[in-house]
Order: C-alpha cells, then structure tokens, then sequence
C-alpha cells in the first residue's frame, strides 16, 4: 500500500509527530510505501535543524532526517506555512524540502490512503 501523511504539530506540543514518525516506521517495516510526509502549520516546525532537546530526550527532527536518509521519504515542508514561522531553507534539516500545498494535492491523488496527525 503506497501511503502518504500530513502532520500538522510541532515536535514537542502535542504527541502528533511521535506518532506520525512511529507510523511511518512501522507502515515501512510490514512492507507498505510512506512516499511523502508533508508538513503544515506548526507541523513545518519538525524541519528545523536549529532544534535542540535536551540530550536525554528524543530528537523528533533527526528522527524524520534518517527516515528520509534510510528509505528514501519525501519529506516536504509547506512554503507558506515555513514562511509564517520564520522558516526558511537555510535552516532546514537533512532530508527536507520547501514546496507548496500541490505537493499534498498530489501525495492524496497518487497514495491509497493519505493519514493526517494533529488538528
């Protein structure tokens, strides 16, 4: 099943993105293809590099970085809303990208199931 996902919280509000993440790991692992997560509203704050957890807690960033690195996921940053918080391709982690919402039209036409995570 080919799957596309949006999240749409930042990394440390809500438990959106850990679970986004953990989806997207397990879909993977059972076979199924996560082609692009696209990240809007305070979702495009998981892109930044400049985050930095304390280092007993996880790194959500680094997280999407290697799953991108190790299995080639689109990971694919909303332009207005990175634009909105300050966010600008400089300051984008390993692996993600800046486009605009065709990119999620598209992630919905292309996939079997599009998943959302967050408001």
């Amino acid at each position: 099943m080919k799957l596309g996902l949006m999240v749409s919280e930042g990394p440390y509000t809500h438990q959106a993105s850990d679970t986004a993440y953990n989806f997207a790991v397990a879909a993977i692992a059972k076979g199924h293809e996560v082609q692009r997560v696209f990240f809007y509203h305070d979702g495009v704050l998981n892109a930044t590099r400049l985050t930095t957890p304390p280092q007993d807690d996880r790194h959500i960033v680094n997280r999407w970085s290697a799953l991108n690195a190790d299995h080639k996921v689109d990971l694919v940053v909303c332009v207005a809303a990175a634009q909105r918080r300050g966010i600008q391709e400089e300051v984008l982690a390993p692996g993600f990208r800046i486009s605009g919402l065709g990119q999620l039209v598209d992630s919905g036409i292309k996939a079997d199931r599009l998943v959302t995570f967050g408001d």
